[in-house]
């Protein structure tokens, strides 16, 4: 890890959260690691404090376990764990779909399809963290439209513990084409507020996230 990754605002803690996420993400933190803290303070460029914050904001996600004494490892999923949570979320994000498409304006519709259109652009740069990371706003706005809080909780929660695995889904080319296929589909439904189609896209989408990243975890 280079100087790159260091911290030009040393006064808040989410942004140093940001980056230690993005380096799990990424996989430089490796599923099962011990988390170098000395090392990770130092090419950060941060103290101590916000840095243990950090870690601690990632533990509430489900990303980091940390362990008193024992230094912090990253959260290492087994194939029932993800298996498991996407199991949850196809049928989330189904419903999700579904009531987006009777209670969302179509202002927030626009918003979104505008938001897709901006994935489709990094998708035809090969950008892919950006890509990424403006699909997983995608999820969580589709699950804002459902305007049911109940729903958004337990989506946030599990797509949070979720964020390397969906990463890795893209990994190779035609998995990636793949995925983007699915959100077209998504958007055309969702323009046409064809509620049932949404869901069907949406189930089908985390399904096929399933077959994709199985044989990575």
């Amino acid at each position: 890890m280079g100087s790159s990754i260091a911290i030009t605002n040393r006064s808040l803690h989410d942004q140093v959260a940001s980056r230690i996420r993005d380096l799990i993400i990424e996989g430089r933190l490796e599923p099962g690691s011990r988390i170098d803290e000395a090392h990770l303070i130092e090419e950060l460029g941060v103290s101590r404090t916000p840095f243990r914050e950090a870690l601690r904001t990632l533990a509430a996600e489900g990303l980091v376990i940390v362990r008193p004494s024992k230094g912090s490892i990253v959260r290492k999923l087994t194939h029932k764990d993800v298996f498991s949570m996407l199991e949850v979320l196809r049928n989330l994000e189904r419903l999700a779909g579904e009531l987006s498409c009777e209670r969302a304006s179509d202002e927030e519709i626009a918003a979104l399809v505008d938001l897709h259109n901006r994935m489709m652009d990094c998708y035809r740069l090969r950008d892919r963290m950006p890509y990424y990371k403006l699909n997983q706003e995608f999820h969580s706005r589709l699950a804002e439209l459902s305007k049911n809080e109940t729903l958004q909780e337990m989506q946030a929660n599990i797509q949070a513990r979720l964020k390397r695995i969906r990463y890795i889904g893209n990994e190779k080319p035609e998995f990636w084409a793949g995925a983007v296929a699915d959100h077209e589909e998504m958007v055309l439904a969702l323009k046409d507020r064809d509620a049932i189609r949404l869901g069907n896209a949406m189930a089908h989408h985390l399904k096929n996230t399933w077959d994709r990243v199985k044989d990575s975890i």
